[in-house]
């Protein structure tokens, strides 16, 4: 056991660090190594792999996982600012390298090459993005003549113009979501409500009618007779067979037939194998998760490690229910992993920094240490 009385900086950190939501993240990765497990056997089978390649490879990424999870959580507010600001540029300029140098996979190019690596600059620019978004939120709060909406818009623009270009919808719905999350939380003005309700439905519009994809799966979504609905059919199907308490592990069938069975419907194969259960206590860590954080986002003084671990929070949450109720037909297919479970180098160590940065902004932190300021001297403001 770790003494309060000691010092040192893990001794620090552990009585500092969210423990039960540590736990909780824990419990997911040991989740996406079992259904691996489960799910991606038939898969590599099919591509001539070994029959355990993505569970290997899951686990070769995981170490890194892990690392990051922790050291992020050890960095102050201020540090996560700065790595955040570094972390963005790089992604941002390899997010425009994709486009020229990407593979084309099924007509976009979201993957680059580096070192013989597959990375998704998308999945780094998601949390750096939104470090960065609550920082000019935050101290617009603190500066009301700072004009952090514009610059907001601005930095919002950049992200999804060069994300519409691959085309990564999925990926820029969900950014979106996110700015427009923290935009309302910082106080925005009922104009800016009306008018950016307005752009969204301007641009569902355009990508309707100018993008044959998503017009195909808008279609299919609303009448399934309209095209080949055989992936989600099967997904659905499989909520079904695979009951409250599923089929056993090794017994679905599902994987055996979809493409993506390892990646964005693993869910589909966790409910026929093991059951509705097991998926009602994923949901509930998810849940736990996202409720946790906020809870804690909510006691922070300072405004910017406020926005940032709601936003944080709200990407994990969003992104989790994105994929699951596209697994249950409640919403139109989108390529997106299910956190910490899906296979997914990019994928997992971007949610390693993600929620390593909402570890380290929702530790119990003096007022000084929050706002970071030298000395220990906490605002006059506040001290008042």
């Amino acid at each position: 056991m770790v003494s309060r009385a000691q010092r040192t900086p893990f001794a620090v950190w552990w009585w500092t660090v969210d423990r039960l939501m540590l736990g909780a993240l824990g419990a997911l990765m040991l989740a996406g190594i079992i259904l691996l497990l489960a799910a991606s056997s038939p898969v590599a089978t099919k591509l001539g792999l070994d029959p355990f390649h993505f569970v290997n490879r899951q686990i070769f990424y995981l170490i890194p996982a892990i690392a990051i999870l922790l050291g992020t959580s050890l960095l102050s507010p201020r540090q996560i600012r700065r790595l955040a600001l570094v972390v963005f540029a790089i992604s941002m300029v390899l997010l425009a390298a994709t486009l020229v140098f990407g593979t084309e996979i099924k007509g976009a190019r979201r993957w680059i090459v580096l070192l013989g690596v597959n990375i998704q600059p998308s999945e780094f620019v998601k949390p750096a993005f939104v470090i960065l978004i609550a920082w000019l939120f935050g101290e617009s709060a603190r500066k009301p003549e700072m004009p952090a909406n514009i610059f907001a818009l601005l930095l919002f623009g950049s992200v999804v113009t060069l994300l519409m270009m691959q085309p990564d919808f999925g990926q820029t719905m969900l950014i979106a979501m996110v700015w427009g999350a923290l935009f309302f939380m910082s106080g925005m003005r009922v104009i800016w409500v009306g008018g950016l309700a307005g752009a969204a439905l301007l641009g569902l519009g355009a990508a309707y009618y100018a993008v044959p994809h998503v017009a195909r799966r808008l279609n299919r979504f609303m009448d399934p007779s309209s095209g080949d609905t055989f992936q989600i059919d099967n997904a659905v199907e499989s909520f079904v067979r695979g009951g409250w308490l599923g089929q056993g592990p090794g017994e679905g069938t599902v994987k055996r037939i979809l493409p993506d069975s390892h990646a964005d419907f693993i869910f589909a194969v966790a409910a026929e194998e093991f059951g509705i259960v097991l998926c009602l206590i994923v949901v509930g860590l998810f849940a736990f998760i996202v409720i946790r954080a906020l809870t804690r986002a909510l006691r922070a003084e300072d405004p910017f490690s406020r926005y940032a671990a709601s936003g944080l929070a709200i990407l994990f949450g969003a992104q989790s229910a994105i994929n699951m109720s596209v697994n249950l037909h409640l919403i139109p297919a989108k390529g997106m992993t299910l956190p910490f479970i899906s296979y997914g180098g990019s994928s997992l160590l971007s949610l390693a920094y993600g929620m390593g940065m909402v570890l380290a902004l929702t530790r119990e932190r003096p007022q000084a240490e929050q706002f970071g300021r030298r000395g220990g001297a906490v605002p006059a403001a506040r001290a008042a």
